[in-house]
């Protein structure tokens, strides 16, 4: 492999689009050589801030010749054909999650994704968030002990659209996904799900029969247990919050402040302003250490990106969830 700087197509120019284009521009081991979208506004607009050739079809891309790698971080249904796609093209695929909403789609690629020897890395960019990080290497080296129970908070500042929930796949499989998988990130063997959740407060929520609030609980072959805590909405900002329990002690991950002011008078002691309120500056140093990574995986070096079986037991879970909300009873999952 060259060592050059790799040059990335970027199929998909939405937020979470744009948030990669950012980052490949960014990397000074990367280069965006293409841009796609079938909004071809999209495609021109990112080019004209990041560079690269534009076009509205994504065969382009993978028949141009002149790509490393590509970066899928279009609409969720398109995933499955455009990881194939770059298969067959024998290009590196890094996708966002998930996967598809469909696990009979995700299980009828997985042959060619474990034939190919083509590398395929999911976005699961919250292993890379340096205190989450941290944590998890802390753990696996015994600092605490055998780890017993882990916490994990997820809350929005607000809720989406109905209009996106509509198409989502429902709390657990769009935004729930992201614990399922820093939940396997400490206890990779979950075998028993038990979800609840509630329509409280959010009118597309009840539109689309899904749920603004869960709370789904793990358990790992070892014992350990998971608690997933979610809401769609949150008045203190984007909450964020991680904690590791085990026999000799415990570790936590706070939530990212906006300020270190704080103010103290005679009505308020340590009063501090919400904390961050967008994934994009929660997550942004994940989100660039996550195309390192993936930079790493292509070149054939050592590399901790997230694979596509990881993709498909986080949405083995999700399913596993959902299924337990509605059902009120507990599931039992096998992610061989």
């Amino acid at each position: 492999m060259t060592t050059r700087p790799l040059r990335f197509g970027l199929i998909g120019t939405g937020r979470i689009g744009q948030v990669h284009a950012r980052s490949i521009a960014a990397d000074p081991d990367t280069t965006l050589s293409w841009v796609c979208d079938p909004f071809i506004a999209g495609a021109e607009a990112v080019s004209e801030r990041f560079g690269g050739a534009v076009t509205d079809d994504a065969s382009e891309v993978f028949a141009s010749g002149d790509v490393d790698a590509v970066l899928i971080a279009s609409p969720t249904a398109t995933h499955v054909d455009l990881i194939a796609a770059a298969i067959e093209a024998g290009i590196p695929a890094l996708c966002e999650k998930p996967i598809d909403l469909d696990i009979s789609r995700v299980d009828s690629l997985l042959p060619l994704v474990r034939s190919s020897g083509v590398p395929v890395a999911l976005g699961f960019n919250r292993r890379f968030d340096p205190a989450f990080a941290s944590v998890q290497s802390r753990v696996a080296a015994g600092e605490i002990g055998a780890l017993e129970q882990l916490t994990i908070v997820s809350r929005d500042p607000a809720a989406p659209p109905a209009a996106y929930v509509a198409v989502s796949g429902g709390i657990f499989r769009d935004m729930t996904i992201h614990d399922l998988d820093m939940a396997r990130f400490f206890l990779p063997e979950i075998v028993e799900v038990t979800a609840v959740g509630s329509a409280l407060f959010d009118d597309g929520a009840r539109e689309h029969g899904d749920f603004d609030s869960a709370v789904t609980t793990l358990r790992a072959s070892s014992g350990a247990t998971v608690t997933i805590i979610n809401s769609r909405h949150s008045a203190v900002g984007y909450d964020q919050r991680l904690e590791a329990f085990g026999a000799e002690g415990s570790l936590q991950v706070a939530n990212a402040p906006t300020s270190l002011v704080s103010l103290s008078t005679a009505t308020v002691v340590e009063g501090k302003p919400p904390y961050q309120n967008f994934f994009l500056e929660r997550y942004a140093e994940a989100y660039a250490a996550e195309l390192r990574a993936f930079v790493r995986l292509v070149r054939g070096e050592s590399s901790t990106s997230p694979t596509f079986e990881d993709g498909r037991a986080a949405l083995i879970l999700a399913d596993a969830a959902q299924r337990s909300a509605e059902e009120r009873v507990s599931v039992a999952v096998d992610l061989g």
